[in-house]
């Protein structure tokens, strides 16, 4: 299988010099989305122990010291660091590619453990929701619980200026102080949109039958629409591989919240829920990180790793730069492109499958997406490729993974 292939590569590369030479390049007609997924997992795998391994050897380093206080402030530090050396190994990971160009590297994606909202403050870069509740009449309704007192949500955001507004603010690249701290919102007109869907796996599911096992299948709800892949349960599995993908259309703001539910599956008597996850995908299409579609590492226009996109990468960054208000994107000579003030630099030239090549600019306007973070005042940390992780939670058992 692919995965043992990659693990038999990641086992060669730790060899010694001797053994680099009789490892085959893979072929890039044999590569597909899972090549590129368990190499990611890999990836994470290795930084995760990369970090216990510091953790460890930190933790002894301290025990060495004499200094008391020093060793008590030494500690509390290094736990509260761990989440943030993660961030900046992976970071750091990526510059590390060059060295190993003579082999085809695989191209990764972001594998997060958690779910995406917590990396990005809950995508309320403006949008925040509050819950809209009935209130209480008499005291029969006091053992109601929030959930079921909701009877709306209220999204927008709110903000407390003086008018008019401060010099700094109005001078700001094009702001209209008409509209104060709220500019280029877009239209409350409702919106049609294309959600697509992919579940990859299920770990760990809490176990549903007597036999200790369970026989998951996937149910999503959104809006009107809700679908139960009841007829691919998979048997007796309590960490399915699903690999399925589903497409709904839905319309903002009426459907927005996205459910994605692992049902058991059961001969007699009803299917029970093991555990569901809620995405609010309208946040997602709003937030200024761009959580539609993740930017991937590399574009091409061919294999296994074919840009997904609807946009392409140039015409991502003219729209942000024009909705930013930022100057550029200036394409130079030389595989450069200036942003605002900052110039990058990359590869002009793309190969089609027939191995034409042609001259591009895509690479440069990725080159800038993904570190759009460091353009003055419009910049933001963009969605990567990715892999989210999602706890499933069932209501009859609160705040228990399942």
């Amino acid at each position: 299988s692919e995965e043992e292939k990659e693990k038999k590569k990641k086992k060669k590369k730790g060899g010694g010099g001797g053994e680099e030479v009789e490892e085959e390049e893979p072929d890039e007609s044999m590569l597909d989305w899972w090549s590129k997924y368990f190499a990611s997992i890999e990836t994470m795998k290795e930084q995760l122990r990369q970090q216990e391994a510091a953790a460890a050897e930190a933790e002894e380093k301290e025990d060495m010291e004499i200094a008391e206080g020093s060793k008590g402030q030494g500690k509390s530090k290094e736990k509260s660091k761990a989440p943030k050396e993660d961030k900046k190994k992976k970071q750091q990971s990526a510059p590390e590619l060059p060295e190993k160009k003579n082999k085809q590297k695989i191209d990764e994606l972001k594998v997060f453990n958690k779910e995406l909202e917590t990396e990005f403050d809950n995508f309320e870069d403006w949008l925040h929701t509050f819950n809209l509740l009935r209130g209480k009449i008499g005291d029969n309704d006091d053992n109601a619980t929030e959930e079921e007192r909701i009877v709306g949500r209220f999204k927008g955001s709110m903000c407390v200026y003086k008018v008019p507004l401060p010099d700094d603010i109005t001078k700001e690249a094009g702001y209209d102080p008409n509209f104060g701290m709220f500019q280029g919102i877009p239209s409350n007109d409702p919106i049609n949109v294309l959600v697509r869907v992919y579940i990859v796996r299920a770990t760990d599911l809490h176990p549903a039958d007597i036999n200790g096992k369970a026989d998951p299948y996937i149910a999503i709800k959104l809006g009107k629409t809700d679908i139960k892949d009841k007829e691919n349960y998979i048997s007796k599995q309590l960490n399915p591989v699903f690999g399925k993908s589903f497409d709904i259309e839905a319309t903002f703001p009426m459907e927005s919240m996205l459910t994605v539910a692992v049902y058991d599956w059961d001969l007699v008597g009803t299917d029970d829920l093991i555990g569901e996850t809620k995405i609010d995908l309208e946040n997602r299409f709003y937030s200024k990180h761009r959580a539609t579609c993740g930017v991937s590492q590399t574009y091409s226009i061919h294999g296994y790793n074919t840009w997904r996109d609807p946009m392409k990468p140039s015409q991502i960054l003219s729209k942000l730069c024009k909705e930013g208000k930022v100057d550029g994107p200036h394409f130079g000579p030389g595989g450069r492109v200036k942003v605002a003030n900052r110039v990058f630099t990359g590869p002009t030239e793309i190969e089609d499958e027939n191995g034409q090549k042609k001259q591009t600019d895509e690479h440069l306007a990725l080159a800038v997406l993904r570190h759009w973070e460091d353009i003055p005042r419009a910049g933001c940390k963009l969605v990567p490729e990715h892999v989210e992780t999602r706890p499933l939670l069932n209501p009859d058992k609160p705040g228990i993974e399942q």
